[in-house]
């Protein structure tokens, strides 16, 4: 596959775990992102599985919600490919726009009625940190 289209498939695979998650973990009726968020986080996911034995086969994907330092759940999980075993594991921890509870303050209110359950506005930064599940020779 291309890195492009690599890239392309795995910001809409991170889009549908998201719309899993608003209601499912999240108890929302929206979730707001940054408009370049996903393939961002595609592109830097492509890339640390770029130097791995199995490339992004042998990712496993954890994706967690910090709505503050203190409130931080995971919210869903992408195995890359159900038929390698992972080499290494990603945690993407997603992190909600501070700026969120003042937007929200200004809708008028019947928008706020038409997002039962809130709306999550998520921040365009973000935290990936990875753990590799191998040791190699050079180790």
């Amino acid at each position: 596959m291309v890195a492009g289209t690599c890239e392309v498939a795995l910001a809409r695979r991170l889009e549908t775990e998201l719309r899993a998650a608003k209601s499912a973990q999240l108890s929302c009726g929206e979730v707001l992102l940054p408009a370049n968020l996903l393939p961002r986080i595609a592109s830097q996911v492509l890339s640390l599985a770029e130097v791995e034995p199995c490339g992004l086969r042998g990712c496993t994907l954890y994706i967690d919600f910090a709505a503050s330092d203190a409130d931080v759940r995971r919210i869903a999980e992408i195995k890359c490919d159900n038929n390698t075993v992972s080499t290494f594991e990603l945690t993407l921890t997603l992190k909600q726009d501070p700026r969120s509870s003042s937007w929200h303050n200004i809708l008028p209110q019947f928008l706020k009625n038409l997002t039962k359950g809130g709306t999550i506005m998520i921040s365009h930064e973000f935290d990936i940190t990875k753990k590799k599940l191998y040791r190699s020779y050079l180790e």
